[in-house]
Parts: structure tokens; C-alpha cells; sequence
């Protein structure tokens, strides 16, 4: 499924994010819990991901007759702006799901149930450790849970890694420098690439956490100002300007299929590389991305899902946000989504083996995942994202050094954190 798209709501929130509080506001008044509910989830995604959350939904119904829930599509570029809306008129939807840490910012704007007292915390042994952490607020409270996991792979072109007499694919930062150079010395013009967080906050998300660097410190104080994101940094720089990679982001399959030996790209690839590429079949893998001097880390996306505090149904709406953690919901949403060939990787580490990719894919994704980290569900982490990334930038393209773009970065951070 599709990635976050946190950074792309930054200047959202930060339009109307002052305007927006709902604290304060009176308690809507809950309908008869004997009475039928009709419960509506706005879905951010596509219409296919919709019909397949639409599978776990009508799952649930046939245990509880008088709920009813109709799952509505929310494009990713307008989604925010809809949610915040609703959640200022007080007015919408009973469920929603987005942005790994959209829940976060509505709920401290009043506009989310504390899932807490719905029992949910009971699924946190279930989930994907670090992604539960990037839904939860830093004072604990659960204003979403994970709804599902996107996370970034090592695609390859095996034929031109044979040429270059390489057998495997690199399995440090080392390795894969050395072996930009090994493709460029067998006539690969452009040996690496990164699709999924090229020039963006998610593409130094990788290298950060490799280096053992952070976002944040535990409690949200902005931690850039250290050696290992100046390290990083430098080796993100590096692979650009020193190892040609480029900074035009190009797709991971027209990447692949124009001569890129090597290109750093979401999941959701492995699903339509043969279809769209069909001169590639058997002439590409994947594999984990490359270490770090720290870590293995990559970066986890994925949506959050949680509760309105303005539905009218909140008791309903939480529990069945709980069974989308259960077998049956996970298992009928991964066979609608292999059935319409979307890229779900569900909540729960132990199901991916079961998503819609071919088990050799998914046994890549399952052991990225074991090692994996997400987004900082920091105050003003969503506002700063964009910003970020621009100071990021500006280092790769020479327009400021390692040393300035993180310091600027971390100002950033610091005045949005409230």
C-alpha cells in the first residue's frame, strides 16, 4: 500500500493547524449501545485498499448484526485537509486512518478517542514494536494503532551485478560503495539510485538510524547535533555527488528497466516490476538495505487508525478497530489485496510471511521489518518535516554544509515543537 505521506500535510497543518483545536469542546452525546450503529471509516488510500479494509468490516458485522461500517476512500493529497476539518467541526467520520502520526496531532487537538480505555493496549505484543511507538503520544496515550506497514528494500539488477563480477548484493555501507565502483568499471552508467525518500527527510530517516543517530531524543528534544547524523549525512551526500547517484528521483521499475544496477525503493515495487517491466522478469532481486555502522535500520511507514471523539458510536467503533488485529481480519484483508494485487503488509510482523508478495519477497520484508524503525511521533514533527528536508537539501546540492544543515534543521524542529 502507499506510503506516508506525512511531509506532504506539513504546510497543511501548518495553515491551519492554529485555527484548529476542538479541546474543550463538550462530549458528544452516545447513541443507544442496543440500537443499530451505522458506522462510517474514511479511509485514506485508494478505492482498492478501501474494499479491502471493506472485507475486515463486513467480517465483523456478521458477529455484530446491528453495527454496520462502510469504509470511504480519502485521496492522499487532500486526506489531511479533510480530517482536520472534520475534526474542527466536530463533524464526520467514526473511524479514520492516515498518516502514521496524523492521530497524534488531531487527538492533542481533541479531535481523538484515547484508545486506552477501549483496551487496545492489549495488541501492542502483536504489532511491530517501533511503528506502535511512532502511533502513541509521548505521554502514552493511544490515539491510533498501526493499520498497516510500507517499508523501503534494496532493488537489484542481477544481470549487471554478474557482469560486475558481484555474487551478492551489498550488505554494508562499504560494500555498497565499492560496489558502485566494480558496476561503474563494467560500463553501468548509473550504478545506484534511491526511488522511495530521495532528497527527503525518509531517505536520511536510513542512513540517521544506520549511523545510530536519532530525530529526537526519548523525550522529543530535537538530537542532530551529534556525530553520528553528521556521519550520515556526509555518506548520503557522498553517494550523490562522489557516487553519481542521482538527484532526480525516477521510479524503481524505469529506474531498473533504464540500467540502474542498484536502487533504494518502497514495497509496493515488487508488485508491478514484472507487469510494467515484463524484460525484466528473472533479472531482478531484492534485499535489505545496506548497514550502517550501527544498525541494519530501515525506515517503517505505514497508516494509523483510531476512534472520533465526535462519533456518535465510539464504544463500537473502538472494538472493532481491535478486531482488525485479529486472524481473521488480517487474513481477509491480505486476500483482497492479493486478489487485487496491493501491497499489504499488515500490522502484525508475524502475518507478513502471508501478505500478497511472492514468499521469497515476503520472507526480504519480514526480516527488514524485524530491524526496522518509523517516525517520530514527536509535538511539530509533522509541521518541521518538509522544512527538514529542505536543509537536507541544500547539503547535497552544496548549498550548505553537513554541520549548518543540521543545526538549521534542528531550529526547525525546536520551534514547532510547542
Amino acid at each position: 500500500m502507499r506510503r506516508t505521506t506525512a511531509a506532504t500535510c506539513a504546510a497543511l497543518i501548518a495553515a491551519l493547524g492554529a485555527g484548529c483545536a476542538t479541546s474543550g469542546t463538550s462530549e458528544t452525546k452516545q447513541a443507544d449501545a442496543g440500537a443499530p450503529a451505522a458506522i462510517t471509516w474514511w479511509s485514506t488510500g485508494g478505492d482498492d485498499e478501501s474494499a479491502a479494509f471493506q472485507k475486515a468490516a463486513d467480517l465483523y458485522s456478521k458477529t455484530h448484526p446491528n453495527v454496520t461500517i462502510k469504509v470511504q476512500t480519502l485521496a492522499w493529497d487532500d486526506a489531511y485537509a479533510k480530517l482536520l476539518a472534520a475534526s474542527t467541526s466536530r463533524s464526520g467520520p467514526d473511524i479514520i486512518s492516515g498518516g502514521m502520526t496524523w492521530t497524534i496531532q488531531f487527538g492533542l487537538r481533541g479531535g481523538m478517542v484515547d484508545l486506552r480505555k477501549y483496551g487496545v493496549e492489549q495488541l501492542r505484543a502483536q504489532a511491530q514494536p517501533a511503528q506502535w511507538k511512532s502511533a502513541v503520544s509521548p505521554d502514552g496515550t493511544i490515539y491510533g494503532i498501526p493499520l498497516d506497514m510500507s517499508t523501503e528494500a534494496l532493488y537489484y539488477r542481477t544481470d549487471l551485478l554478474d557482469k560486475a563480477g558481484i555474487k551478492e548484493p551489498p550488505k554494508t555501507w562499504e560494500e555498497l560503495t565499492a560496489d558502485i565502483g566494480k558496476l561503474k568499471k563494467s560500463g553501468v552508467k548509473t550504478p545506484f539510485g534511491i526511488d522511495w525518500g530521495n532528497l527527503d527527510w525518509i531517505g536520511y530517516f536510513n542512513f540517521l538510524y544506520q549511523a545510530g543517530g536519532t530525530f529526537y531524543t526519548p523525550d522529543c528534544k530535537p538530537s542532530l547535533n551529534t556525530p553520528q547524523a553528521e556521519r550520515a549525512l556526509s555518506y548520503w551526500i557522498d553517494l550523490h555527488r562522489r557516487h553519481g547517484a542521482p538527484t532526480d528521483t525516477v521510479a524503481t521499475p524505469d529506474a531498473l528497466g533504464t540500467g540502474t544496477a542498484m536502487v533504494y525503493g518502497g514495497n509496493w515495487n515488487a508488485l508491478g516490476i514484472d507487469t510494467s517491466k515484463p524484460e525484466l522478469k528473472g533479472k531482478w532481486a531484492i534485499a535489505p538495505l545496506p548497514a550502517g555502522p550501527a544498525a541494519p535500520t530501515t525506515f517503517i511507514g505505514g497508516r494509523a487508525v483510531g476512534v472520533t471523539s465526535y462519533s456518535e458510536h465510539i464504544q463500537q467503533a473502538a472494538d472493532f478497530v481491535k478486531f482488525l488485529y485479529t486472524d481473521e481480519a488480517v487474513d481477509a484483508v491480505a486476500a483482497e489485496s492479493k486478489a487485487r494485487n496491493i501491497a499489504y503488509i499488515p500490522p502484525r510482523p508475524d502475518k507478513v510471511a502471508d501478505s500478497p508478495f511472492t514468499p521469497e519477497h515476503s520472507a526480504v520484508f519480514a526480516e527488514i521489518i524485524k530491524t526496522g524503525a518509523a517516525a517520530p511521533g514527536c509535538p511539530g514533527w509533522d509541521e518541521s518535516a518538509s522544512d527538514v528536508a529542505k536543509q537536507f537539501q541544500a547539503a547535497i546540492l552544496g548549498k550548505a554544509d553537513v554541520k549548518t544543515a543540521l543545526a538549521e534543521a534542528a531550529k526547525v524542529m525546536e520551534r514547532n515543537a510547542g
